[in-house]
């Protein structure tokens, strides 16, 4: 099983495939990677050797920053935006769509479920 930046990749996925399983490396960056370490992308990860595992986690090392520093790095540009109290910040704050999406009848998923309003008593 290899493990590269912490995160164990699925054995039975081609390499470009279970690269995108660590944060911060998506289909484009998988690809780009694999060329780098001169690694046949459709190879499984199973069929891996010890050298080619070694030469992908010295490329990502090398070029990408990914897994921790990646997400201290957004939590700490949310975190800015948060206290120098800017439009974006606010909406962060409370929970909102951040870039301008309409909220009056969609935002679901970053309003969380519909919460009920008490009716009218007659």
């Amino acid at each position: 099983m290899a493990r590269i930046e912490g995160v164990d990749l699925p054995r039975n996925k081609p390499v470009w495939i279970a690269l995108t399983y660590i944060y911060g490396i998506g289909q484009k960056t998988a690809r780009d990677i694999c060329v780098s370490a001169g690694v046949e992308g459709a190879t499984r990860v199973f069929q891996l050797t010890d050298h080619e595992s070694a030469r992908i986690r010295e490329v990502i090392q090398k070029q990408y920053r990914v897994e921790g520093d990646l997400r201290k790095e957004v939590a700490m540009n949310i975190k800015r935006l948060t206290d120098l109290g800017v439009y974006r910040g606010l909406r962060h704050r409370r929970g909102l769509p951040v870039r301008g999406q309409r909220t009056h009848t969609n935002a679901r998923t970053r309003k969380g479920p519909r919460r009920a309003i008490a009716g009218k008593r007659k």
